[in-house]
């Protein structure tokens, strides 16, 4: 189901934890999709962002080396880009604006990770 719903599908992956971005994007290639980034920072992730045409989806850290993913996660809303948050931080820290965006708590479970963001983009 996942390599299906992923297959070929555009995945933006901010994170500044170097292990986990590169096992986000290992395991996001193995089921199909293609990874844009990983961005580390903020001012990356909107590089990406305005360079690519076609997001299918992303999968976002909250805070990016003390810096907030905000101004990200509001450009993706503006474009309709469905995202997920993987962060330790808990529901309430991301705001009322975010409360209803999928969040996987760290230390994150990749299959669940990947199956999470299989559903969001396949909504």
């Amino acid at each position: 189901m996942t390599e299906r719903t992923l297959k070929g599908r555009h995945i933006l992956v901010v994170e500044d934890e170097y292990m986990l971005a590169d096992e986000l994007s290992r395991e996001l290639d193995d089921a199909g999709a293609i990874v844009v980034g990983p961005a580390p920072s903020v001012e990356q992730a909107l590089d990406l962002i305005s360079t690519k045409a076609c997001l299918d989806g992303a999968i976002l850290d909250v805070s990016l080396g003390g810096e907030k993913v905000d101004p990200v996660a509001d450009v993706l809303l503006d474009r309709g880009v469905p995202f997920m948050f993987v962060t330790g931080f808990d529901k309430l820290s991301l705001g009322p604006k975010f409360a209803d965006i999928v969040r996987c708590e760290k230390p994150v479970d990749m299959r669940v990770v990947i199956k999470a963001i299989g559903r969001i983009v396949d909504s």
